[in-house]
């Protein structure tokens, strides 16, 4: 994929916090220091989710961790998000090593988070696995979008990585305010914090595979009305061919007829009384 179709894609951003969070990006990329470089602040990202990891680790032992992992959530946000948008505001773009570091960093980052919570006595590491493997599998499904459709779909029903930093944050503070008490469901009793996370890898799941029916159906339709296209204009180009083939055999046939008769010395003029 070249730099031109890089920068022709469609980023659909339409998050529930979207009013609130581009105002805020526009006016940081105004404020940052010129010292301050799209690279650096996906550094910080990168350091915010090991600080997180850490933090939600080290909560075993001492619960006012969740605050810091919650500053981590904060921190991530303001190196993941606006790296792209300092890079825009000042013109600095590189399209493919962008995609590439931006995306391959959130994978790293996915991970160190997911798996962090897991370690915490709050979240059972299963539940925890299953949540990553759940928000891997969408950031899969996002890039095969990307790919097939032109569109890079950050929300998914107006949910994006914000609204998940804010409901770690809310599920933070719950949590260390009342506990993480269990709660009665059919299957059994889960914590409050497994629940959350479950319902979070739930959502992911559902919209996965809505996903993949309508984007599927969609470029199944597409692609049977290229076929057909492709098609129809073989076929008019056959018929221009066999009409081409049928018109040269007339002259050659005109021609050989004509030969014939000057052979038998008939003229082709007309005959005078």
């Amino acid at each position: 994929m070249d730099d031109k179709k890089m920068k022709e894609h469609q980023r659909v951003n339409d998050i529930l916090l979207g009013p609130l969070e581009r105002p805020a990006l526009a006016w940081l990329a105004k404020k940052m220091p010129a010292w301050v470089w799209p690279d650096t602040l996906t550094g910080i990202g990168i350091f915010a989710s090991v600080l997180i990891f850490v933090s939600y680790w080290l909560t075993t032992y001492n619960k006012n961790f969740l605050w810091l992992a919650s500053f981590g959530f904060i921190l991530h946000w303001f190196g993941d998000s606006l790296d792209g948008t300092l890079a825009r505001y000042r013109k600095i773009e590189r399209p493919r090593y962008g995609f590439f570091l931006d995306h391959a960093v959130d994978a790293l980052s996915e991970i160190l988070i997911f798996i962090g919570i897991g370690l915490s006595p709050y979240v059972d590491l299963r539940i925890a696995l299953f949540g990553l493997v759940a928000y891997l599998n969408i950031s899969v499904l996002v890039y095969l979008i990307m790919l097939t459709k032109n569109y890079f779909q950050i929300a998914l029903w107006k949910i994006g990585p914000t609204e998940f930093r804010v409901i770690a944050i809310l599920a933070n503070v719950v949590v260390y305010f009342i506990g993480n008490p269990s709660i009665k469901l059919p299957i059994g009793a889960v914590s409050l914090y497994n629940a959350v996370v479950v319902l979070v890898a739930l959502l992911l799941v559902v919209f996965f595979f809505y996903e993949l029916f309508y984007v599927g159906r969609q470029l199944a339709s597409e692609d049977d009305y290229s076929r057909i296209f492709r098609e129809q204009k073989e076929a008019q180009k056959n018929e221009r061919h066999e009409q081409k083939t049928r018109e040269r055999i007339l002259k050659r046939e005109y021609k050989a007829r004509k030969h014939a008769r000057l052979k038998r010395g008939v003229s082709d003029s007309p005959t005078r009384l």
